[in-house]
């Protein structure tokens, strides 16, 4: 105890509070989400002692980068700066804005915007605090370094406790610690703390993280205040302050999160880890390039293997060039003109449906539109956010690692659906209930020959209910109607794919549509709600001239839910998707495994359109018999699913096999399989190539 006291009054005294303070709001934080994962988490003893070791192991080193401002306070400042601080004031602003202007050149262009912002803000409140210490006496002026520091573990206490319930909401909806969305999140400040607001109740939370401040700042005010009357020579300060950047730089260089990864349950893995300290790794791994992160083969190798996968009897390459996919698609039949109108569900499970279990009537439109479909029931999403969804339904291609090609710079002018269906006479729309602001979605689709329609295209008479995400989706379709109706006028065919938003936290739709009031803001009725609105539509349109020579798909971008026990789970990315068109689609279950990479391929089959494709994906009905696969992906995990095997390529060069349990989701670890695996490298390797080299154009 008198040694504790000792440091913690000492110099640094300060710094060992503040690592005590993160310490123990870590492992707060650890405890409850361990708690709240219940049965999913496996209570093996080296789970548990792994969790708490390798976990206060990364706080440790969330630590190290947290303490430096107070290092700096305490090594930098003298008595001479505590008298006289004005000029110091001045120097102190200087360099700050340096630091934040610098954020403009090292961080990724996407984020140089929020982050300096910022920096500026706690800029200027520090600098406010020091005018208000000038203005007052000489003798109040003595007190103003215990005043700074305590005004300083204020903050970041308050932060850090802000923190911890920010990633028990995350933990909540995602089953994760931070990772790549809550880095994207940061960038859309405006619709995710619009969510944020309608989903929590924000102010009681606030005020709670105020009243849990306050006692510690208290309990520590007598150490802070001993310790700034310390005096010790600047060379002492020196030794021991660049130790501790030092320990910082060790970190920075040599830890990355594959250390946490100790478990072969992920519920484990994930809270061995550090909220902050993974935000931080994915915010710099926002990019991740396949050939330094991944295993690779000779790239002739992999080209040749994709070129032997792609080969179907309807298919013939147009070149012996091995780097070259493309094929001259063709049908015996001759070409069809048919409307087609892609419907991309938010966040929308298999699990929803009637068909694969549901016993609560959550989709009775669909449930009803099935046995008149042709209906997948073995499809699997390439990712777990709506721009890998809307990446695939467009581009037809892996989920490279990283960021989306939806978010990514130099995304124009690619081989989409939306080009090669209007260099064959469509009209080709993207429509959203939300601003397409939003994810770079309108940059994105206008930039590969859609024309984009939003919210901002909908009059707000027309709007019957709107949260922060967009229109209600009845409001959403409502729209879209008038819009095919003008494309009917043209004499055009037309392809526009419609994105809904209402099932999305908050969770919020008109009063009176469906039995389940919008006031539980429950995920159920949500679905129900997109449900309703999506069987009004197609209602609506059943009345249309242009009915009956038009396609109709529905399938979602994405699962509800794509958390579980292992790092890819097989029923989180499983989804449904129904092809309606009564007068020309006859209707059946289709079971075989099915790629979202495969719709637009297929649905063009439908059409007979001969086309020189690019795409991945292929024509489901042309494929022959044994090569069905799928891709399911996070940000960094790279999943091939093929004969009941799935392979997972992970960062920095790991690949594991696993045979999936397709009804739990767990995964028993199996020997690789050399074939598979060259298979799943050489999918992702190269479809990362052709995006590395611009070699995915529509030219």
């Amino acid at each position: 105890m008198k040694v504790s006291k000792k440091i913690a009054g000492g110099k640094f005294g300060p710094v060992f509070i503040l690592l005590l303070i993160i310490c123990s709001i870590s492992l707060l934080t650890r405890i409850v989400l361990l708690i709240y994962s219940g049965s999913s988490f496996d209570y093996t003893f080296l789970n548990l002692v792994g969790t708490f070791a390798i976990g206060l192991f990364y706080d440790l080193c969330m630590s190290s980068f947290l303490i430096i401002p107070v290092v700096l306070h305490i090594w930098l400042t003298n008595e001479k700066i505590y008298n006289r601080p004005g000029k110091w004031i001045a120097i102190f602003i200087y360099l700050s804005l340096i630091i934040a202007i610098a954020f403009f050149k090292i961080i990724p262009e996407e984020y140089n915007k929020i982050v300096p912002l910022i920096v500026l803000l706690l800029v200027i409140a520090r600098f406010l605090i020091y005018l208000l210490l000038l203005a007052k006496g000489e003798s109040f002026r003595l007190k103003w370094r215990t005043i700074i520091l305590l005004a300083d573990f204020f903050l970041l206490t308050y932060l850090l406790l802000f923190n911890a319930v920010s990633e028990f909401f995350f933990w909540d909806e995602f089953g994760s610690r931070y990772n790549f969305i809550a880095v994207d999140y940061l960038v859309y400040t405006n619709e995710v703390a619009g969510n944020v607001n309608e989903s929590y109740p924000v102010i009681w939370i606030v005020i709670g993280v105020l009243l849990l401040t306050v006692p510690v700042i208290v309990w520590i005010r007598p150490f802070i205040k001993q310790s700034v009357y310390v005096k010790q020579p600047f060379l002492q300060r020196t030794v021991i302050a660049v130790s501790f950047l030092l320990v910082a730089a060790i970190v920075y260089f040599g830890v990355t999160s594959k250390y946490r990864k100790f478990s072969n349950n992920e519920y484990a893995n994930e809270l061995a880890g550090n909220g902050l300290y993974e935000f931080g790794a994915a915010f710099l791994n926002n990019e991740l390039d396949f050939y330094k992160f991944y295993k690779t083969l000779p790239d002739r190798e992999a080209f040749a293997l994709v070129r032997e996968q792609l080969q179907a009897p309807n298919a013939k390459f147009t070149s012996d060039d091995v780097f070259n996919l493309e094929r001259d698609i063709s049908y015996d039949e001759p070409e069809k003109k048919y409307n087609i109108v892609l419907i991309s569900v938010e966040s929308f499970s298999a699990s929803f449906m009637k068909a694969f279990g549901e016993t609560r009537n959550l989709t009775p439109q669909l449930d009803s539109l099935a046995p008149h479909s042709l209906f997948f029931s073995n499809l699997y999403a390439t990712g777990t956010r709506t721009v890998r969804g809307l990446e695939c339904l467009s581009l037809s291609i892996p989920p490279v690692p990283g960021q989306s090609v939806v978010r990514r710079p130099g995304n124009e002018d690619l081989f989409s659906a939306g080009a090669l269906l209007k260099s064959k006479g469509y009209i080709t729309q993207f429509i959203y209930g939300g601003y397409s602001s939003f994810d770079n979605m309108g940059f994105y689709f206008s930039h590969n020959n859609y024309e984009v329609i939003d919210r901002s295209a909908i009059p707000a008479n027309e709007i019957h209910y709107a949260n922060i995400w967009g229109v209600a989706d009845e409001d959403l379709f409502t729209m879209a109607l008038k819009k095919l109706d003008a494309n009917y006028a043209t004499g055009k065919p037309f392809f526009s794919q419609i994105m809904t938003v209402s099932n999305h936290r908050p969770y919020t739709y008109p009063e009176g549509r469906i039995d389940i009031s919008p006031a539980t803001q429950s995920r159920e009725g949500a679905v129900k709600y997109t449900d309703y609105a999506i069987g009004r539509f197609i209602k609506e349109a059943s009345a249309k001239p242009w009915f009956n020579n038009t396609i109709f798909v529905v399938v979602a971008d994405h699962c509800a839910y794509a958390a579980g026990k292992v790092e890819l789970p097989v029923t989180g990315y499983h989804i449904p998707m129904l092809i309606y068109s009564p007068a020309l689609i006859k209707p059946q279950r289709y079971d075989r495994l099915t790629s979202q990479m495969d719709i637009i391929p297929t649905v063009l089959g439908f059409l007979k359109m001969k086309y020189r494709s690019k795409f991945f994906g292929q024509d489901i009905f042309s494929l022959p018999e044994g090569k069905e696969r799928a891709f399911i992906s996070t940000y960094q995990g790279l999943g091939y699913l093929r004969n009941g095997q799935l392979v997972i390529q992970m960062p920095p060069k790991k690949v594991d096999q696993y045979i999936p349990d397709f009804i739990t989701g767990k995964a028993i670890k199996t020997q690789l399989n050399d074939s598979l695996v060259k298979q799943a490298i050489a999918y992702y390797q190269t479809a990362s190539w052709l995006l590395k080299n611009k070699k995915f154009g529509k030219d």
